[in-house]
């Protein structure tokens, strides 16, 4: 895409105060995880348990959890690791599939189809179950969650990119690319892919929210983050034990992780009108 056209399509999501709104929010949170080690009112692991499950007060605004921490900390550094296993684990899922679908599109032929039915098989595994068995089979280990999360969401990406390059690689700009002589590599790399970094942009703002959704799962299930460290699904499944008589342990880390989604999902709906206004008019 071309200067131009990126800056139109900045114009254009500047227009829509939904995306407006949710890239604004997830700015905010997270320059304050990245600030979250100075501006966090207590420890991390301090605990008081003299106000084990006490309401949210002027001291602790969003109360505390059955060992007396206080939950706005809690909440603070959990969304740091869940935000990071997000990203990360997305980064990792976009240069697989953009790499894969690349290659599979420009050489078409065998070799895409072999690529393809790769693909299809894939599909077919039930992904969450085999991200538990490595972690269980591997130990619980924060990497290994980002790698494992990354390769249940790379098979969409593949396809998207794919059926970009094919569209691409018959374009004027590519043939002239291969009359002068230029390696296959080098055009993959420095003409089809940005050229496909549209659609990239925003599956990548889509997978995010997908890849804490499956982090929050596993924390729930025991499989995801460990102690002493918290993530809002381990922080959510704390506060189902006690919801009963202290639903606030519940409510905020769930509220968080709800505001979140809504965010990159009002973000992801924005690029995508964005970055191709023929079919958001469709």
């Amino acid at each position: 895409m071309s200067n131009s056209l990126w800056k139109d399509a900045w114009h254009r999501l500047l227009k829509n105060k939904l995306a407006v709104f949710g890239g604004a929010f997830l700015l905010f949170e997270l320059i304050v995880c990245l600030l979250t080690p100075w501006i966090a009112p207590f420890g991390f692991e301090t605990q008081n348990l003299e106000l084990t499950l006490a309401k949210p007060s002027l001291m602790h605004w969003f109360g505390t959890d059955n060992l007396g921490r206080d939950l706005f900390t809690r909440i603070l550094y959990g969304g740091r690791i869940s935000m990071t296993v997000g990203i990360l684990a997305s980064l990792v899922s976009v240069i697989v599939g953009v790499i894969y679908g690349a290659i599979s599109g420009f050489i078409g032929g065998k070799t895409d189809n072999i690529l393809m039915r790769i693909v299809d098989i894939l599909y077919a595994l039930p992904f969450i179950f085999l991200v538990i068995i490595l972690m269980v089979y591997f130990g619980r280990n924060i990497l290994l969650l980002f790698i494992a999360l990354g390769l249940t969401q790379w098979l969409t990406m593949a396809r998207i990119v794919r059926g970009q390059v094919i569209s691409l690689k018959h374009k004027e700009f590519v043939e002239a690319a291969k009359s002068l002589g230029v390696r296959t590599r080098t055009i993959i790399i420095k003409h089809l892919i940005p050229n496909a970094l549209g659609p990239v942009i925003v599956y990548l703002t889509l997978t995010v929210p997908s890849v804490i959704l499956e982090e929050a799962f596993l924390s729930f299930l025991g499989l995801g983050v460990q102690a002493p460290m918290a993530s809002w699904g381990t922080l959510i499944s704390s506060g189902v034990e006690v919801m009963e008589i202290a639903p606030w342990v519940l409510i905020f880390p769930a509220l968080m992780l709800s505001m979140t989604l809504f965010s990159l999902n009002f973000l992801g709906d924005g690029l995508r009108d964005a970055l191709d206004p023929k079919g958001a008019r469709d």
